[in-house]
């Protein structure tokens, strides 16, 4: 039913790069993570996501919230210890080795980091409109830096912290839809020229970086609108309400490999068929795990 008043502007659907992809990576999946109520219940929490938000709380502390004088190994040893959870390792000892070890990814990241830099944007939200869609989301960090093209002028560049085993490249980087996004939201709302974003893979303290212009920008936010206006108009069906039958019709399970890894993966009988549901800390870059009674 429409519940617009004649002449009244279409209603926008509103959505993160995460909300829009996760529709797009399975329609059941967002169907049990946006529209149940009450939601499902989901599976363990992962180590290797814990290990990437303590990393990221610690590092938005650093450039986001401590002073100059603050930022010294200590400090980021101090934190990254009180900050530290345990939630998805398979004990103790395994959870106290990562501890240690993001400690050191963090450390390394930060060796020859300037303590006075100051980002123009830490996990700082953007976003814009457009004709049928509102889109925002959270940058982990903004710099604003000399504009490469002589002018003296400034311009942006968005930063994404990575924590994942796999190495990253410019390819990544340029086909990343959420980073496409962000670089229109950041142009919007800080008024800034932006065309660049970077992937920064702590683990191997590399930068995977690529340059937008206006045609590749074009091309992700054709991408988002699209996704936007299917996501929407299941929504719209599932307003309506629907049977359990028309609810697998409308947002059916798009068994992939990624099943293993789904949080609704214990009550997806076709993502269990398609692939083994994963140890919570399976993740992690392990390929011997020790129990704890057996590492000596």
């Amino acid at each position: 039913m429409n519940d617009m008043l004649p002449g009244m502007p279409k209603r926008l659907f509103t959505a993160t790069p995460t909300k829009l992809l996760n529709f797009a990576d399975c329609k059941r999946k967002y169907r049990y993570t946006y529209l149940e109520s009450p939601r499902p219940p989901k599976g363990p929490p992962w180590a290797h996501n814990t290990v990437g938000a303590v990393v990221h709380e610690v590092l938005a502390d650093f450039f986001g919230r401590w002073p100059a004088a603050r930022r010294t190994p200590d400090e980021v040893v101090a934190k990254m210890r009180s900050s530290w959870r345990s939630e998805g390792f398979r004990d103790e000892r395994q959870s106290l080795d990562w501890r240690e070890r993001s400690t050191e990814m963090v450390l390394g990241y930060l060796r020859d980091s300037d303590p006075y830099y100051e980002p123009r944007g830490v996990e700082r939200t953007v976003g814009f409109t457009t004709e049928r869609a509102s889109l925002r989301g959270r940058i982990d960090r903004i710099d604003e830096r000399l504009a490469r093209d002589g002018s003296g002028g400034t311009e942006l560049a968005i930063v994404d912290y990575k924590t994942g085993r796999r190495p990253l490249t410019s390819t990544d980087a340029r086909s990343s839809l959420a980073m496409a996004l962000y670089v229109l939201g950041a142009r919007r709302v800080l008024h800034r020229p932006c065309t660049r974003v970077e992937l920064h893979h702590l683990p191997t303290n590399t930068v995977a970086a690529a340059d937008h212009d206006e045609e590749s920008l074009g091309r992700h936010l054709k991408r988002a609108e699209s996704m936007a206006d299917d996501a929407a108009a299941a929504e719209a069906r599932w307003a309506e309400g629907l049977t359990p039958a028309e609810a697998d019709e409308v947002f059916p399970p798009e068994p992939s490999a990624l099943c293993g890894w789904c949080d609704f993966a214990k009550i997806c009988p076709q993502g269990r068929r398609e692939a083994p549901t994963r140890e919570p800390w399976a993740g992690l870059d392990e390929p011997s795990p020790v129990p704890l009674d057996e590492a000596g």
